[in-house]
């Protein structure tokens, strides 16, 4: 029997008061961007479910799918289709064409949070009521990938793993219960990227290590 499919937040989802009037006063500057919590986009039965932490106020907010539309995006999805986890053309467009290949993508929290720093409080309750039943719902997983410590402790939460016995860093895995093998980097931010914290063969590293577990 399959996982039930899990619970996604409506567009007007009301549970975080300070992301609820963030969002309303992106609809009153920028009218046309999605502004709304940014669903999951690719396989619903992925091989790899790749978490990153929160859309970009001019990125996936404005856009509605993830990592698409700043710059986190153009190392992200070029290295998917380098992987074979993607096909298609990146154009940081959501029309684009792109589709993921045995990979999912979603975020530890669904809406666009000021200064891109979600609280704890927010982040525990996107994970609690959608990311835990997302990842429920994934019966075929073989390799979680979480981009920055904030996804790596929300995906340690929703497993009830001790942080102390999976500690996050660039490079990291961690064999899991249920067989598969959850992989940390750092975030493609261009902060990050820009700062040579993460570079382009470091994050193609991490994915070497991913292809060889997700066979």
């Amino acid at each position: 029997m399959s996982a039930p499919a899990p619970a996604l937040p409506g567009h007007d989802c009301p549970l975080c008061p300070r992301l609820v009037e963030y969002r309303t006063a992106n609809r009153a500057t920028f009218p046309d961007f999605f502004n709304g919590p940014v669903p999951p986009w690719g396989d619903v039965q992925p091989h790899l479910l790749i978490v990153g932490l929160a859309p970009g106020v001019k990125g996936a907010n404005r856009t509605g799918r993830p990592f698409t539309g700043d710059y986190a995006g153009d190392l992200l999805y070029s290295t998917l289709i380098k992987y074979g986890f993607a096909k298609g053309e990146f154009k940081a467009d959501p029309n684009d064409g792109l589709q993921l290949v045995r990979c999912r993508i979603t975020n530890a929290v669904k809406c666009v949070p000021p200064e891109n720093k979600p609280t704890p409080a927010e982040t525990k309750t996107c994970m609690k009521n959608f990311l835990a039943g997302e990842i429920a719902a994934m019966t075929e997983l073989k390799a979680i990938l979480v981009l920055g410590q904030i996804a790596h402790i929300a995906v340690l939460d929703v497993l009830k793993i001790k942080r102390a016995t999976a500690p996050f860093g660039h490079g990291a895995e961690h064999r899991l219960a249920s067989g598969a093998t959850l992989f940390s980097s750092y975030h493609c931010s261009r902060y990050n990227t820009n700062t040579g914290r993460l570079t382009t063969p470091m994050f193609h590293a991490v994915f070497d290590k991913i292809v060889k577990a997700t066979g």
